[in-house]
């Protein structure tokens, strides 16, 4: 069923990725400082952790594109030193020692593959839409598995996934839905590679199950579209004008920015603050705006930019407890 505004109109389509939806889930005052103050307010120092998954992640693709005859274990070390990102650690030494890590954990993980079963996809990005929303994202890898599609997407973090990780996913069931409609192939199974431990968690979604995801995604784009369109009257109403109709230029983002101001001039007023509520919680140590959040920084403590580095190596028989690598460790 069309989706109509206020004025009767049809009303248009959510643009959104899957990593937006979860934003808004995950902290309503984040998905506003990241989507819609312009500009953004001022991000807090690179982590390190995202600079491992980073590093594996770009190895990986690189190494599918490499000729098949050089497709080998030794190349993906190669390349992942070729491209280590060292932003984050303390010092070079630790970068270092974590980027002979990474080499090991994409060697031993390529020696586990076929390097002549090539993917459909390598960093594919795929993309649907309903009535509601217009979503994209970008696969890892996209596999051919007898008549169906596979989603599989690559995880560095301290904590193994789960199968209800995969289940649970809203991303790679978007993924399936929109990989399936682009390549007019089903597709129902997704899987989360962890490579530190050399596990697979997987799930097989069904069709109705798939559809429930999908569903949920519009509930969360409706949710967010309603306190956007919010956002951007007032902003467009409230911008400071000169005598000849121009905006007010805005100054830089400050480190210091109080609750309910922009990166500018602008001060949201109580009615659209409300609309983007902070989630207080241990997740606050991890955000990338937390200096611009009070309410964070008293529900947290400080992080230095390679807390989220596991302190020992992960093997398959022993990894310590901890959250995902992206955004959080």
């Amino acid at each position: 069923m069309e989706q109509l505004g206020l004025d009767g109109m049809p009303r248009r389509l959510y643009t959104c990725t899957p990593s937006r939806l979860n934003t808004w889930l995950d902290c309503r005052r984040r998905y506003r400082f990241t989507y819609l103050d312009r500009p953004a307010p001022q991000k807090g120092p690179p982590w390190a952790h995202n600079s491992v998954g980073a590093s594996v992640h770009n190895a990986l693709a690189a190494w599918w594109r490499e000729p098949y005859d050089r497709r080998t274990p030794v190349m993906a070390a190669v390349l992942l030193t070729n491209g280590w990102i060292r932003e984050g650690f303390r010092d070079e030494e630790q970068s270092a020692a974590w980027r002979d890590r990474a080499r090991s954990m994409v060697s031993s993980y390529v020696a586990t593959l076929d390097p002549g079963d090539e993917p459909v996809g390598v960093e594919r990005t795929v993309a649907t839409r309903t009535s509601v929303i217009a979503v994209s994202g970008r696969v890892d890898r996209l596999d051919r598995r007898g008549d169906e599609l596979v989603v599989v997407d690559y995880k560095t973090g301290r904590r193994p996934p789960t199968s209800d990780d995969a289940r649970s996913s809203i991303a790679l069931a978007v993924y399936a839905i929109a990989s399936s409609r682009m390549m007019r192939r089903a597709c129902h199974r997704v899987e989360l590679h962890h490579l530190p431990t050399g596990t697979v968690a997987e799930w097989e979604h069904t069709d109705e199950s798939l559809a429930r995801h999908l569903r949920r995604a519009e509930d969360i784009a409706t949710e967010a579209a309603d306190a956007d369109d919010a956002y951007r009257e007032w902003a467009g109403r409230d911008r400071k004008r000169d005598s000849k109709g121009v905006p007010a230029p805005r100054r830089e983002a400050g480190a210091g920015m109080a609750t309910g101001t922009v990166a500018g001039t602008d001060t949201v007023p109580p009615e659209i603050d409300r609309l983007f509520p902070p989630e207080p919680g241990p997740i606050c140590s991890w955000c990338d705006f937390r200096r611009h959040c009070p309410e964070g920084r008293a529900a947290s403590p400080d992080r230095l930019p390679w807390d989220g580095l596991a302190e020992t190596p992960v093997s398959p028989s022993s990894g310590p407890d901890g959250g995902e690598d992206r955004p959080a460790p």
